[in-house]
């Protein structure tokens, strides 16, 4: 498992006044204990959500000790898209876990050559299984899908730790022909 650590910070002061020092407040919820206000450093936390996603694995320093967990939530400044708050989830590593986890669609470029595209209904699906073993997103080869094809909660690859929670027959995504008004054969207007 890539261990990905982020440092975080106990935290006494309100949110506002922590986010004018230039930090994320935060807070972690355990299973058993009461939710730990935190803050973070914003520069360090921006770095890690671009390089990582949203749905990475971490372990969160605190002091000398570092604790496993997931992120919750993020909320954002609704004008600015800036971070404002950030909830993470602590987790034994070797506990089980439900978690919906973004969908990678690879290949969507030959779809475009093929002049086919990628409709998506869903772009999460619901899995459980050890924290361990949890993949940060689930990637899908859509290159040779044909027209007219759906992607099923059953085609997904997964590791053997992880169960799928989504039905097995539920649509994500399917496979359309693009419109395209220039290719189609026009009568021409009869002259009178």
């Amino acid at each position: 498992m890539n261990k990905v650590v982020i440092e975080a910070m106990n935290r006494t002061e309100k949110p506002r006044k922590v986010r004018r020092e230039g930090l994320i407040p935060g807070v972690l919820n355990g299973p058993s204990t009461a939710s730990v206000p935190v803050q973070f450093n914003a520069a360090e936390l921006k770095k890690l959500l671009v390089k990582y996603g949203q749905s990475v694995k971490l372990w969160i320093k605190i002091g000398a000790e570092e604790k496993f967990g997931f992120i919750k939530e993020i909320q954002r400044d609704p004008v600015s898209e800036k971070i404002i708050h950030i909830a993470i989830q602590l987790v034994a590593v070797d506990q089980d876990i439900k978690l919906h986890l973004p969908i990678i669609y690879e290949g969507r470029d030959v779809l475009k050559r093929e002049f086919l595209q990628l409709q998506i209904e869903k772009s999460e699906l619901g899995v459980e299984g050890r924290a361990e073993f949890m993949p940060s997103s689930i990637l899908l080869d859509v290159s040779k899908k044909k027209q007219g094809e759906n992607i099923l909660a059953k085609d997904f690859d997964l590791p053997s730790q992880i169960k799928l929670t989504d039905r097995e027959d539920e649509v994500f995504a399917s496979i359309k022909g693009k419109n395209n008004s220039m290719t189609q054969d026009a009568e021409p207007a009869a002259a009178v």
